[in-house]
């Protein structure tokens, strides 16, 4: 099966080139599938992740990309195209960025089966907290935009709500939900002796400047200071796009201030230190975007969350079973007494970080990557069945109907043949890890397979 992947790519850092790498990494790693990504062209010549074929087609607010895709699809032809999106993905510029979203009906007219992956929804969204003007107008053309996106031929979301409003306001059932994925292949146990000893790191880490702000969490990590002296706080990541400068302004104002660190721009090597060495994960945000990387990250990493309670990060609480305690969105004080209870109780700290890590085994790039490829042969076969369907409308006196038959029957079989993936092998994936006859055809565990306290 030939796909391409239309994503931000390493050593992009557009929105998104993190999952697509591990989307393609988890691709690449199968032998019967040939992956090209289609990614965003690099302001600076860079070197490109070995191993992958990459065509650079498509640039950030550039209005000819959309064009571009489509004419290097057209030279490819592949089974699959997989675009792996947000709403902003091909630029900032609202003309641009809706353009951008035309690609995937495009393609799909133009004959090439089509899935989107769609991280956010536009209904979800709090544009003014998210410091977008004429809030009413994006609300109008995200809507035409989402339109657009469903008439794919399939969409996945990563939260059974998402599915719903779309089913019930666009009145559309080519929506999958899938989990978001924790972005590693091999989650990793805990190491408590590097959690407060000699001190409790705590993690804030994301794109800071619009609703992921910063000066909630130093206020409250004054509060924290005070009652847990060993506290530190680690600001991890870079401005968000909107917000240029945002990040230096914050690290002035902190200067005086040895038990705040900022880290900047963190790359994927140093990601297993940064988490492990971690107490807790904060994600102090005013509103959200959907489904959180940032929290899955915790899970591979067995790291507990403190969240602001917004109905997104409730719901993906409660579907994918995260251990997160919440406090009032916006409050200081509610977020500083949540993360004092946290840092003083050890018996909870452990208790969370065993729960988000026996959600990480269930949610493994593997596993997530293994269903779409089966949702895709699937209907590769189903398209492979319609073409000889065709001959059924023919007449039956048609002297060449038989011959007709056997040529598209040996067709179908060689095509077949072609889109099967074998399953994955019941053996290890990754050596030490997960084995898949843990999981259940719904994702869920059998057995968590954790030793706690001897067991």
């Amino acid at each position: 099966m030939r796909i391409c992947l239309v994503s931000a790519f390493p050593p992009s850092r557009g929105g998104l080139s993190e999952y697509g790498l591990h989307i393609a990494e988890e691709l690449r790693s199968n032998p019967f599938l040939r992956l090209t990504i289609l990614a965003d062209q690099l302001p600076h010549p860079q070197s490109e992740q070995n191993g992958f074929s990459i065509i650079r087609c498509w640039s950030f607010n550039d209005p000819t990309s959309v064009v571009r895709i489509l004419r290097t699809i057209r030279k490819l032809k592949p089974d699959v195209v997989w675009f792996n999106l947000l709403f902003s993905t091909f630029g900032t510029n609202p003309l641009v960025a809706f353009s951008g979203l035309l690609t995937p009906l495009l393609a799909r007219v133009t004959g090439h089966y089509t899935h989107v992956t769609l991280h956010h929804l536009i209904d979800t969204v709090d544009l003014d907290d998210a410091g977008v003007r004429h809030a009413r107008a994006y609300r109008l053309a995200g809507a035409l935009a989402t339109r657009m996106l469903l008439l794919s031929n399939s969409v996945s979301v990563l939260m059974p709500g998402y599915r719903k409003i779309l089913k019930e306001r666009y009145g559309r059932d080519n929506v999958h939900v899938r989990s978001h994925g924790i972005l590693t292949r091999k989650p990793e146990y805990p190491d408590f002796s590097r959690r407060g000893n000699p001190e409790h790191r705590i993690l804030a880490f994301g794109k800071w400047g619009t609703y992921k702000r910063l000066e909630l969490m130093i206020e409250a990590f004054k509060l924290v200071g005070s009652a847990v002296p060993n506290a530190r706080l680690v600001i991890a990541g870079g401005d968000h796009p909107k917000a240029p400068g945002y990040v230096r302004s914050m690290r002035k104002k902190c200067a005086s201030d040895s038990r705040i660190k900022f880290t900047g721009y963190v790359h994927e090597d140093r990601l297993p230190s940064l988490f492990q060495t971690s107490t807790v994960a904060v994600m102090p945000y005013s509103s959200s975007t959907g489904c959180s990387g940032v929290a899955h990250l915790a899970c591979a990493y067995g790291v507990p969350i403190v969240c602001a309670d917004l109905p997104d990060f409730r719901q993906m609480a409660e579907d994918e079973e995260l251990a997160i305690d919440f406090y009032k969105p916006g409050d200081a004080r509610a977020l500083g007494d949540c993360l004092i209870r946290f840092l003083t109780d050890p018996a909870k700290q452990q208790a969370m970080a065993v729960q988000n890590l026996s959600t990480a085994l269930r949610m493994t790039m593997p596993n997530i990557v293994e269903k779409y490829l089966r949702h895709f042969q699937l209907e590769q076969k189903i398209k492979s069945l319609r073409h000889s369907a065709i001959l059924l409308k023919l007449p039956a006196w048609l002297p060449a109907r038989a011959m007709l038959a056997r040529v598209m029957a040996r067709a179908s079989l060689r095509r077949a043949r072609d889109l099967t993936i074998p399953p994955a092998s019941a053996k290890l994936r990754n050596g030490k890890g997960l084995l898949h006859s843990d999981v259940d055809d719904r994702g869920k565990l059998r057995r968590t397979r954790i030793a706690v306290d001897g067991d």
